[in-house]
């Protein structure tokens, strides 16, 4: 059960994931630690067989080699299904036989210097202690050890995926539809997804190139979002959809080329969930709108602020029995009638039938939500020894004056003029905040009460803010 120790740059083992800057803090060497300490906890509960997939990026392939090398030397079988966007890694854990969990080589929506690796184990998410535990057996070099088979899967999982997209497509009117790939994993699926769909459909950046020459693939970013605007505005089409670099994230633009952002999504689809789950849990993370959370109570749901990060929110919904979940950065989940992961092309597909079999258009819907003011996602230097206690520190002093607190995930304070939201990043040395007023003058005086609690804590402020 002993092999060589291998110790892992401090900074790549993660709550969520793993992820690195190749060559810099993330090596070949340590995809093949990563396979092997991932196929001895496998082993230890019983599994036999692991998906192994890859993104576009130009160092995915490499890694991918070096995973199944760690795999089969832990001694589990490993499944190659190719190049593909994350959630179809994840479909492959339910969709093929005796498969027991997978590995996705992905950088996600980061620069194409970064990879990285999420992970599926029995079908649940794989993370937080688990991923520490891969750091512990590495360096302790208790891996376990044996000769695995290498197998490229005789199924086509893009076919087999892409049927399960459009069979869950819920037809009805036409609808003339922009699609932006990014240059990233997606670009396959969607086009051989949209030949099939009824409708009139263009597709914008399908090739997969792991240098995003187009743009950075991240549509919770505006500025990544500027040419899928431009492109639906010219067609005339009712909507664009955005993925990220390995399609776990979506982006959403209405006719009118404006911006529908995650929580402003979820209010449409929660609708449409609880008309099928009438007092249904709807889950979304602590930097959603107000406005969501009270539409979800109006449609008859129990809404349910929980904290962000998609591995922790997908535990949750299993947990709670949630048929739908979603948190700002375009992580969205159906268990409603799916797997309960957080899938992009799935989100869309289930989009297009609400429009579909509904009154209006997605335009029509966003001018029904309230109209609220917010901060962009506000970020602020805080090392790694404060950044947790900070947030302990402003909750103890609001509780201490009588303040209305949620710590479900740091601190989120409703006060008249709204609420703000201060938390610790999982991934930075940052502090995140978050404000949303019903006006100007209420803005303000939020984010003077989050610079004061800042400021009590002795985090300096930038200039700007």
């Amino acid at each position: 059960m002993t092999a060589s120790m291998h110790q892992f740059h401090p900074t790549i083992l993660r709550e969520y994931d793993i992820r690195g800057v190749i060559d810099d803090t993330l090596f070949e060497a340590d995809a093949r630690a990563i396979g092997q300490a991932f196929a001895t906890m496998a082993r230890a509960r019983g599994a036999k067989k692991i998906a192994v997939g890859y993104d576009g990026r130009l160092s995915s392939p490499i890694m991918a080699d070096a995973v199944v090398a760690g795999l089969l030397a832990g001694g589990v079988d490993a499944v190659r299904i190719g190049m593909s966007p994350t959630p179809m890694l994840y479909f492959s854990c339910y969709h093929l036989d005796d498969v027991d969990g997978g590995i996705q080589i992905t950088g996600s929506h980061n620069p194409p210097d970064y990879n990285g690796f999420k992970m599926i184990l029995q079908k649940k998410p794989f993370f937080g202690e688990e991923i520490q535990e891969i750091g512990r057996i590495a360096a302790a070099g208790t891996f376990a050890s044996g000769t695995g088979r290498d197998m490229e899967t005789s199924v086509d999982i893009n076919a087999a995926y892409v049927e399960r997209m459009v069979g869950d497509y819920t037809p009805g009117r036409a609808l003339k539809v922009v699609w932006d790939c990014g240059n990233g994993a997606t670009g396959p699926s969607v086009e051989a997804m949209v030949a099939k769909l009824p409708g009139e459909h263009t597709v914008l950046n399908a090739p997969v190139d792991g240098t995003f020459p187009v743009h950075h693939p991240d549509p919770t970013l505006p500025e990544t979002l500027a040419q899928l605007q431009a492109a639906v505005t010219a067609a005339g089409a009712e909507l664009g959809i955005a993925f990220d670099g390995d399609g776990d994230r979506i982006g959403v633009i209405d006719g009118n080329g404006e911006v529908l952002w995650a929580d402003q999504l979820l209010v449409m689809l929660a609708q449409d969930v609880l008309k099928r789950h009438p007092g249904g849990t709807i889950i979304a993370d602590v930097k959603a709108s107000q406005v969501l959370f009270d539409a979800v109570a109006d449609a008859g749901g129990k809404p349910m602020m929980y904290c962000t990060g998609h591995s922790l929110i997908k535990a949750k919904m299993a947990e709670v029995g949630a048929p739908l979940a979603g948190e700002m950065s375009g992580h969205i989940f159906y268990a409603d009638g799916y797997f309960g992961y957080d899938d992009a092309m799935y989100v869309a597909i289930r989009t297009l039938g609400v429009l579909a079999t509904g009154q209006g258009t997605l335009a029509d819907f966003r001018l029904t939500l309230p109209v609220v003011l917010n901060t962009p996602e506000l970020r602020f230097t805080c090392s790694e020894e404060r950044k947790f206690v900070v947030p302990k520190e402003v909750h103890e002093r609001l509780v201490a004056a009588g303040a209305d607190v949620n710590a479900t995930d740091g601190v989120r304070v409703n006060t008249a003029d709204g609420w703000w939201l201060l938390r610790a990043s999982n991934t930075q040395d940052v502090l995140v905040a978050r404000c949303e007023a019903l006006n100007e003058a209420g803005l303000q005086n939020l984010k003077l009460a989050l610079a004061s609690q800042l400021a009590a804590s002795g985090v300096e402020l930038p200039e700007a803010f």
